[in-house]
């Protein structure tokens, strides 16, 4: 009598989990990555930096999930968007934000980041983030992965979408721009981060400029204190600013070295995305308290059908208050604390390696506390040594629909891009 399940999807779902754990081949084609990093001649010795002073940036193999897997974080994507759209979750949503957030121009937002574990029972949201870095560094490192024996043939089959990442990207802020401008043409981009030349994914910045200068369309990188309110307009050097492709971390522009920036959102004289109408919308970590409350979606006439793909996704989450610090305490051992507006894993708490000290802390900051979700793992062979990583699948997304999948691997509490064979990796669907 045969063993084999007869659902394809436990069979795909077994497989996956099989290679993760027993595949430890190098798929990584270091010649063809540097093909398709330095595409043009602007980027000539760019993985070489890379390497040198981002080592962990790439991993060297792939990580694997099923098809089943594939498919519900698509649909739990797609139903976390018809929530969004409600009326009544943005009223919800906007008015624990500041009064920038409130202001709506059109755009919603390039590259939403939605970041997933993976249990026992199937995909779990993380969190959501309105910035999420690494989408283009992420299609070049797909291109260039190869099939690493005779086995693996089939799972590295050629995926005729990888071809099409930059078109999609451009597509993409090319529907930001025309959702406030219409017809009028985009002449001038600007990537604004702080003290851009220091941050860990700098090197993106560079292939985004020449991705949209391939297009036409004037590009620069640039620090705000190099922007310029003048007459109603945003001048870098000299020149008006049409469109931000914004980086920073600043996502309501509180900063006061951010004014200029703030008076061009405010003013609707400049394209920003995202901006922070979306961040309130999507980023803002008390907005996992409501996608993880069924009662409340109930009432405001979210489907059966969305609500028990939510259920089954996003993990029970909660505010942190005073009044009911001693319960959290008591059960802080299943649970994550996450600072409502935080980002890139900064001041995030596992229960279970809380010091008082700490703990203190969290109840006078806002935080959530999450249910704990364990991450994926990943075997491979580090320094000719077998080592189990972590793994986080995030989706990067825009209007709801997903363009390009991606895997974090790491060791420690959190994704950190600091773990020997870590890093980026790219996501193989069998």
């Amino acid at each position: 009598m045969s063993t084999t399940p007869s659902n394809p999807n436990i069979v795909a779902k077994d497989v996956a989990h099989s290679l993760n754990q027993s595949c430890y081949c190098k798929t990584l084609n270091e010649s063809e990555l540097q093909k398709q990093i330095e595409r043009d001649v602007s980027l000539s010795g760019l993985l070489h930096e890379i390497r040198t002073s981002r080592p962990n940036l790439f991993s060297s193999t792939v990580v694997f999930i099923s098809d089943e897997i594939e498919k519900k974080i698509i649909n739990a994507i797609a139903a976390i968007e018809r929530v969004i759209a409600l009326p009544a979750y943005q009223q919800s949503a906007l008015k624990k934000a500041p009064l920038i957030a409130q202001s709506v121009f059109g755009p919603i937002g390039v590259f939403m980041g939605f970041d997933f574990h993976l249990d026992h029972d199937g995909p779990k949201l993380i969190e959501i983030n309105t910035n999420a870095g690494g989408a283009l560094l992420n299609a070049a490192l797909a291109r260039a992965q190869e099939s690493c024996c005779k086995e693996m043939d089939l799972a590295m089959r050629p995926n005729p979408i990888l071809a099409s990442h930059e078109k999609n990207f451009f597509d993409m802020f090319m529907s930001e721009w025309k959702s406030q401008r219409g017809e009028l043409p985009l002449r001038s981009i600007v990537i604004v981060d702080d003290n851009p030349s220091t941050q860990y994914l700098e090197p993106e910045f560079e292939l985004f400029r020449q991705m949209f200068r391939s297009y036409g369309v004037r590009a620069d990188i640039a620090d705000p204190s190099e922007l310029f309110w003048l007459d109603n307009q945003l001048i870098f050097k000299s020149r008006t600013v049409d469109m931000i492709y914004n980086r920073l971390t600043d996502f309501y522009l509180e900063n006061p070295e951010h004014g200029s920036i703030k008076n061009a959102y405010q003013s609707g004289s400049v394209v920003i995305t995202p901006g922070p109408h979306a961040h309130a919308l999507y980023a803002d970590k008390r907005n996992l308290i409501t996608l993880s409350d069924d009662s409340m979606l109930s009432s405001w006439g979210v489907s059966e059908k969305d609500r028990e793909i939510l259920s089954q996704t996003v993990p029970r989450t909660e505010l942190v208050t005073p009044d009911h610090a001693e319960t959290m305490w008591a059960k802080r051992r299943h649970l994550f604390f996450k600072p409502v507006a935080g980002f890139g894993s900064k001041a995030t708490y596992r229960g279970d390696k809380l010091t008082k000290k700490v703990w203190a802390e969290i109840l006078e900051g806002q935080f959530v506390a999450q249910n704990i979700v364990t991450p994926g793992e990943r075997l491979i062979l580090v320094n000719d040594a077998l080592t189990e990583l972590k793994f986080d699948i995030r989706a990067y997304a825009y209007a709801g629909k997903v363009q390009l999948f991606s895997a974090r691997m790491y060791s420690g509490q959190t994704t950190n891009f600091r773990t020997s064979g870590g890093g980026f990796a790219p996501v193989v669907t069998i």
